[in-house]
């Protein structure tokens, strides 16, 4: 225990230092994040450390898997579903083109350019057509966005680009079995009974110390999660569909929403891209960049030419409009896991997994850097209260 606590520790200690990074440069705290996490991953290499950053193992594996899990619930409790109604055209065609564009251009530079095969440019192609709910909603809570019309519309399309990945990777390279009915089946019949006994809970034990809620939603997310992995499909994806369900049952208590949020970024999620920067293998793309560069270009420029003339039929503002599409380039949580799931299957090379993971990290902070520095929208920016300074007043009084 006492080199799992060392560790903890150092990677707190890591944090820390992002942070105040973050804070001076006026950059996205999980971008600087992930960078830090990736210099730490080189230094580790360059010193022979890196069986000692113990990367994988389950500790540190499973606090990240619940930072990815509970931020994207996050992501979709900001949903609420009349609003989503309200940009169903928007959400539905930006995302679609946000898939569909890099799985395309991404599968054809693999298979002519690259040379790899039928199946790895295929996989290339999914991995490289996500766009990563974990930085877009970090950025969109660290800004403020998150509560604005744009930034609905931009968390929207996210998952509506993440859900045509994961089909995408199940239809490719999942069989479709009994499970995947049952999984479905268990997510349909959750959406129609998850509010309703929430909202019991809430009604009759909510009222004491005891944070029922959340370990109620901790209970609900990590089953599904259970009952997704053991379907071939990701816990990622029902939690996403659970925030949109219980979003008009919690945004009720703004404070409990704020508790939830301190204990995901605070903890967990800084463990999330820290290992996720530190994954990266530098040495791998330095020895063969043009591999990286072919690929990295192959996804961006796909989502760009890809994406903003159909964004500038939805948004008038240039820095909307560029920022939005910016942020659709992203690319972190479904894409390494589908590059990981492509490893462990034999799908791709070990080789190959390090230059789609190589992307994917590149992807999720080079867009949101150039985005953040110089396409900013803000005259949608409103000044943020930090959670420390949130008093504590009863919502019944408010």
């Amino acid at each position: 225990m006492l080199s799992i606590y060392s560790l903890a520790a150092f990677w707190f200690l890591a944090a820390v230092f992002s942070t105040v990074i973050a804070n001076r440069l006026k950059i996205s705290m999980a971008l600087i994040e992930i960078i830090v996490g990736a210099c730490i991953g080189y230094a580790a290499y360059k010193l022979n450390y890196t069986d000692k950053l113990t990367l994988n193992a389950d500790w540190l594996k499973f606090c990240a898997g619940v930072g990815a899990i509970l931020l994207t619930f996050l992501a979709g409790a900001e949903l609420n579903p009349d609003v989503v109604k309200t940009k169903l055209k928007e959400v539905s065609v930006i995302g679609f083109v946000g898939f569909l564009a890099p799985f395309t251009g991404c599968s054809l530079i693999a298979y002519y350019i690259l040379g790899w095969g039928l199946q790895p440019s295929l996989l290339a192609g999914v991995a490289l057509s996500t766009t990563s709910m974990a930085v877009v909603y970090a950025v969109m809570l660290e800004y403020g966005f998150n509560k604005t019309d744009f930034g609905k519309g931009v968390l929207g399309a996210c998952f509506i680009n993440d859900l045509g990945t994961v089909i995408a990777l199940g239809l490719i390279f999942s069989p479709f079995t009994y499970k995947t009915l049952i999984f479905i089946a268990a997510t349909i019949i959750l959406i129609f009974i998850l509010p309703a006994i929430t909202r019991f809970i809430i009604k009759h034990f909510a009222h004491k110390t005891s944070a029922i809620r959340t370990k109620w939603i901790l209970f609900i997310l990590l089953s599904m999660g259970v009952l997704a992995l053991w379907s071939g499909s990701e816990p990622v994806l029902p939690a996403y569909i659970i925030g949109m369900v219980l979003a008009k049952t919690i945004e009720v208590d703004e404070l409990f929403v704020r508790r939830l949020r301190t204990l995901t970024i605070g903890f967990f999620t800084s463990l999330y891209f820290l290992r996720a920067g530190a994954l990266v293998s530098l040495p791998a793309l330095i020895a063969a960049p043009v591999i990286f560069l072919l690929l990295f270009g192959g996804k961006v420029l796909s989502k760009i030419f890809g994406l903003y003339p159909v964004i500038k039929q939805f948004k008038e503002d240039t820095k909307e409009k560029w920022y939005y599409t910016l942020l659709m380039s992203t690319g972190l949580t479904f894409g390494t896991i589908s590059a990981l799931y492509g490893l462990t299957h034999n799908i791709i090379s070990q080789e190959q997994y390090s230059y789609i993971v190589g992307v994917v990290i590149a992807s999720a902070v080079i867009p949101t850097l150039i985005a953040n520095k110089f396409f900013l929208p803000s005259h949608l920016l409103e000044e943020p209260i930090l959670d420390d300074e949130m008093s504590e007043i009863d919502p019944n009084t408010k």
